[in-house]
Parts: structure tokens; C-alpha cells; sequence
């Protein structure tokens, strides 16, 4: 399963991008036994245009056009269901297991997301109510990957309720 992180901005230098990297390493070296790809990053330009609807619009083509073809799309967004770490794992697992030949996770810019990468999402997952630095929601999402495939080789590092 082809595994991509879409994320509109970059990162720049520093503690958010070293962690974030940090977890991709991991879920890239333990992945591949679990039939997993290398994680893809992609960073979208946020654009420049003058209104929040136009540049939601904008960003939303270079979003869509990012995600894989019958990929599963996770979309991050703070209004999005809460899930589970074991919850998160079964669903990515079950996409694998269902031959789905990708999963995406999308990151939206700073004005959110056009209803349409919404209506493409499978799974609308929120880390919760509250906004989040894009740098820190980048990190998360890496680490729950992270977090799912380790959970889903049986690994030791999730130590949640069962």
C-alpha cells in the first residue's frame, strides 16, 4: 500500500520538522515489513490568491490532484469524528487488507478545506476540537501512522487500553 502525506505549506527548519521527520523514519523502516511504501511527502504552495474561498478552491485542485487514484483519503480537519488509536489502525489495516492501493493523509492550508477534498475523504479525523499549528498537526498525523503500524505488527510502543 502506497502511503502519502499531503500538506498544503512547508516546513521550515526547526524542532516541528525534525520530529515530524523523526516519525516518518519510523513508519517508513517498520512499514515496509507490513506492506507498506515509504512514506511520499507533498507540499502544496498555499496560494496567493485574495480571498479565503478562492484560495480553499485553489489549494483544494492541488490537493485532489495529489491524492493517489483509489487511494483512501484521511482529511484532517478539526471538525472531523475523533478515532481511536486502535480504531485508526483497524481502519488503515482493513484498507491494506481490502487491497485499497493507497492511503493518503491530507493536511488543509490556514483558511481549511474546500468541501470538495472533504467529500473525498473516507475518514474526516479531528485530534480535536481545538486549532492546531500546522507544523505540530504534521507531527501528529506522522505519529499516528507510526503508532497504527506498530500497533498492527503487535510492537510494544502503543501501551493504550485494550
Amino acid at each position: 500500500m502506497r502511503l502519502a502525506l499531503v500538506a498544503v505549506g512547508r516546513l521550515k527548519r526547526g524542532p516541528e520538522r525534525d520530529l515530524a521527520e523523526d516519525y516518518r523514519g519510523r513508519a517508513d523502516a517498520l512499514g515496509r515489513g507490513l506492506g507498506f511504501s515509504a512514506v511520499q511527502l507533498t507540499e502544496i504552495p498555499e496560494s496567493r490568491a485574495r480571498r479565503a474561498l478562492d484560495r480553499c478552491a485553489e489549494e483544494a485542485a492541488a490537493i485532489l490532484a495529489s491524492i493517489p487514484a483509489g487511494a483512501a483519503a484521511v482529511v484532517l480537519d478539526e471538525g472531523g469524528r475523533t478515532v481511536t488509536s486502535l480504531d485508526f489502525a483497524a481502519q488503515v489495516g482493513a484498507w491494506r487488507d481490502g487491497s485499497r492501493p493507497g492511503l493518503a493523509i491530507v493536511i488543509g492550508g490556514a483558511d481549511g478545506l474546500d468541501p470538495s477534498v472533504r467529500a473525498r475523504a473516507d475518514l474526516v479525523f479531528a485530534f480535536g476540537a481545538a486549532t492546531l499549528p500546522h507544523g505540530l498537526v504534521r507531527v501528529l498525523a506522522l505519529e499516528q501512522l507510526y503508532r497504527a503500524m506498530t500497533i498492527l505488527s503487535g510492537h510494544p510502543y502503543h501501551r493504550g487500553a485494550p
